[in-house]
């Protein structure tokens, strides 16, 4: 396996065809097979194929993405590829990290998840608006054998949200050293430059 640092050595390279996005958020799949369209992938998400969304019980992004990897190859007999990220905010502890959807309700909103942290920052003066998104990737095939991967960006929250672009936590979130949030960002501008991207990059160096 390979993690954040690593110099990528898979074991096992991924083969053209169909890969199973372990996945029901269409921003997410989209993204994803964005990011996979180079490399002669046939991308089919979860959704598409019915499967159940497991309940993330991992203490961590790699223990979530893997567990979701797990799943979709047995359950599909492909290869598949899991994705479990979130935002990380300095001041909240890391709130509200490998819980950022569940911040967002049952009815993923998350306008309001963006303002329960947004609320959280204010219930204290000065309070540091440092941030980050990590994202693991976790590839998985049917016989058990996994790879993950693990990407980070820093950045600072802003209020309020800007740009409709992205999904999630996007438009409050700026990247360091950057002018538009990912909310404000065209899709090639975040492909390189996000924690998806980064953990993409130890990825294709790895099993392509």
């Amino acid at each position: 396996m390979s993690g954040e640092g690593d110099i990528p050595q898979a074991i096992r390279k991924l083969r053209p065809g169909q890969l199973v996005i372990a996945s029901h958020n269409p921003g997410k799949v989209r993204e994803i097979a964005e990011l996979l369209g180079p490399y002669g992938i046939e991308p089919i998400s979860a959704g598409e194929l019915d499967l159940p969304e497991p309940e993330e019980t991992g203490t961590t992004f790699v223990a979530n993405a893997e567990l979701k990897a797990r799943i979709a190859a047995d359950l599909s007999g492909l290869p598949a590829l899991a994705d479990d990220s979130g935002l990380c905010v300095d001041a909240l502890g890391g709130d509200p990290g490998i819980f950022s959807a569940r911040w967002a309700g049952e009815s993923k909103d998350f306008n309001l998840a963006m303002r329960l942290v947004e609320d959280r920052l204010n219930e204290e003066p000065d309070m540091a608006r440092s941030a980050h998104f990590v994202c693991a990737l976790a590839l998985a095939w049917p016989d058990g054998h996994v790879e993950w991967f693990e990407g980070r960006v820093d950045g600072t929250l802003v209020w309020p949200p800007r740009g409709g672009n992205g999904f999630g936590y996007d438009a409050m979130f700026l990247p360091d050293n950057g002018t538009e949030t990912f909310g404000e960002m065209d899709a090639a501008a975040k492909h390189a430059i996000s924690h998806r991207a980064d953990a993409f990059r130890q990825l294709v160096a790895a099993v392509f």
